[in-house]
């Protein structure tokens, strides 16, 4: 156990019992991360990934071309 995660602990022992509760489910959800056997997005990163494919069917996206424009144009300089 590493030495800061060994001061928390001893800290945490004086905290509120509703405290200690929220610290325990913290340690519970990583715990359950560590152990998934699949990676589960969350509510945010799934609407990121939305908003990625939306824009990527309306073309806001630079084609290879302008990209490959954009870094021959750096190679020159």
């Amino acid at each position: 156990m590493s030495k800061v995660l060994a001061n928390l602990l001893k800290k945490a022992e004086s905290w509120p019992t509703e405290a200690q509760e929220e610290l325990a489910d913290i340690g519970r959800q990583i715990e359950a991360e560590i152990n998934a056997s699949s990676y589960r997005a969350t509510p945010h990163e799934l609407a990121g990934v939305d908003r990625g494919l939306r824009d990527a069917a309306q073309g806001k996206f630079a084609s290879e071309g302008e990209v490959e424009a954009v870094f021959a144009k750096c190679r020159r300089s």
